[in-house]
């Protein structure tokens, strides 16, 4: 995995996390004010020859994407061997995360005609996305905060978490650990859809997202054993210098990622 740029362009103080509750209705039916914004999450894979072209997406950053209209933030990512969560990097799938100021801009970004879609249909065997809402955000990423779209899903509605780490130097033995039992049974996990590893750069920045079936079969998972161990001596051993932990409502997945087909279309 390498570093990664990022664009940042949030209104008003970026570096305040909003409230790790999700956003509800108030009182009397009323909702709460909400933003407009709408982040995409894009999977590939780029095998053999092509591979080359995928990992110098990951090293430009988010040049590689910076004339994107409407775009808000975005990081380039690599990812653990075949999408997993180990310390081996992978050298042919990487991802993308961005946020788009609303649907819109973010439509016209996945849109299977813009240059840049025709690219990745051109390099990549594998192409995954969606769109994704966030209603629940605790923390920053590169200074920023996912801003607020959605209200929480029912219980038995989809949802999407992302979980993003600076890992601190002298903590990372001990983060590496103690992190793949928490992670190894993730993908396997009764609900969940989807999971990959990603990062920034080897050891000490990394993500993962997951696509969860309901609240329910997430909420299962993060209270199991190996997991809730490994929350609980994180927060324990200060083992970050910054994290995020996002919750999403999930629309519109699309495409193929470790060989299974997810919605209608293709990425």
């Amino acid at each position: 995995m390498t570093v990664a740029g990022s664009i940042q362009r949030f209104e008003g103080p970026a570096a305040a996390a909003p409230p790790a509750q999700p956003a509800r209705p108030a009182s009397g039916g009323s909702s709460p004010a909400l933003g407009t914004a709408v982040s995409v999450l894009l999977l590939a894979r780029t095998p053999g020859v092509q591979a080359l072209w995928g990992w110098s997406r990951v090293v430009r950053g988010a040049a590689a994407i910076a004339r994107s209209p409407g775009l808000r933030f975005a990081k380039l990512l690599g990812s653990g061997h075949e999408g997993g969560f180990g310390l081996r990097p992978s050298g042919t799938r990487h991802g993308l995360f961005a946020t788009f100021d609303d649907e819109a801009a973010a439509d016209a970004f996945l849109d299977p005609g813009a240059p840049l879609m025709q690219a990745y249909r051109r390099h990549a065997d594998e192409r995954f996305s969606v769109k994704l809402r966030a209603f629940s955000c605790k923390g920053t990423w590169s200074g920023t905060a996912v801003p607020l779209a959605a209200v929480a899903p029912g219980a038995g509605q989809p949802l999407a978490a992302l979980t993003r780490a600076s890992i601190r130097p002298a903590a990372a033995a001990r983060f590496w650990r103690l992190a793949p039992p928490a992670q190894a049974g993730l993908a396997n996990a009764q609900g969940c859809a989807l999971a990959v590893g990603l990062g920034e750069a080897p050891l000490l920045r990394q993500c993962t997202f997951s696509l969860w079936d309901s609240v329910r079969h997430m909420d299962a998972y993060a209270r199991s054993g190996a997991h809730l161990a490994a929350i609980r001596a994180s927060v324990d051993s200060s083992f970050f210098s910054e994290s995020m932990f996002v919750r999403f409502v999930p629309s519109a997945a699309r495409g193929v990622w470790l060989g299974r087909r997810y919605g209608a279309g293709d990425t």
